[in-house]
Order: C-alpha cells, then structure tokens, then sequence
C-alpha cells in the first residue's frame, strides 16, 4: 500500500513538472499590449478631388515594439468637419494578408463632403487581435473645386528658349 501511494505521488510530481514545462506552448517573453500595437501612421495626406477629398496614407510594416507587422486587417478613417469631434466615416479591410506581395500604399475619396469647407482626419490601424494603433498626423483640408484639365484645343506649349 505505501508502495502503490509513493508511486502515485511521483506520478502526480512528474506530470506536474510536465506541464509546467510545457506551459501554454509560447516560448517567449510576454509582450505588453502597447508594443502589439502597429506604429502609427505618420504620413497621411489630403487633397481636393472632383468627387470629394482624397486621402493617402502609407502602411504600418511594423509593431510600435519593433518588430515585423504580419496581422494588419484594416484601418479606421475619422474626420471632423471645421471645429466639430471627430466620427469614424470608414472601415477600409486589408485583403492581402499572406501574399507575397502587399499593398504599400492606401487611398480613399471621401465624397460626403462639400466644397468650400473645412475638414480634418485622422487614420487609425486595426489588427486581426483587435489591436489599435495611435491617430495618425491630424491633416486638414478645405475642399476646393480642382482646376480643369486643359483643352487640347486651346492649349499653348511654351515657347523654348535657344541654348547659347
């Protein structure tokens, strides 16, 4: 009998061991949510279109902690008209997720808008874990009618100046 308790107690120690060496399978050191975020965005930018406002903006490649971005899945577009809050107007997905090549650069229209006044937005990154990256720059834009294409038929080259 204390044989057979003995041997069950060094079974229950061996199997504890196991697990605890085992753990959860991740061998590596914890990560702090604030470096699994992506880095923020530093480049937006905006323009008048002749639908509406245009904006632009670069892809994160990496996590604010440094190290490669892999599960990018979207970003969320905000815009404040003159003095006003800001609203998220836009999901924009990211389908290329696991192909060898990917988008680097993200454009959108915002048609809602009117000429003649003033806007401010801001992009934010989102992951497949639900992680959410700092506002990009704030850009601000008054929408204006863009000056129309020239007319092939009035249209002027200049005159070229002679080299000497």
């Amino acid at each position: 009998m204390k044989r057979a308790r003995a041997f069950l107690y060094v079974a229950i120690l061996v199997a504890s061991c196991d697990l605890a060496w085992l753990g959860c399978g991740v061998k590596s050191a914890p990560i702090p949510p604030e470096s699994a975020r992506p880095e923020r965005i530093l480049d937006l930018q905006a323009s008048s279109a002749k639908n509406g406002v245009r904006l632009s903006w670069s892809r994160p490649e990496k996590y604010a902690g440094g190290d490669k971005l892999t599960d990018l899945s979207g970003f969320t577009v905000s815009r404040a008209e003159g003095d006003g809050t800001f609203q998220n107007i836009r999901e924009v997905p990211v389908t290329d997720q696991g192909r060898f090549q990917v988008q680097p650069r993200f454009t959108i229209t915002d048609d809602a808008t009117q000429v003649g006044k003033t806007y401010h937005y801001k992009v934010v990154s989102n992951t497949t874990d639900d992680y959410h990256s700092l506002p990009s720059n704030e850009v601000a834009i008054v929408r204006k009618e863009p000056p129309p294409p020239p007319n092939p038929d009035t249209f002027v080259l200049p005159t070229p100046t002679p080299l000497h």
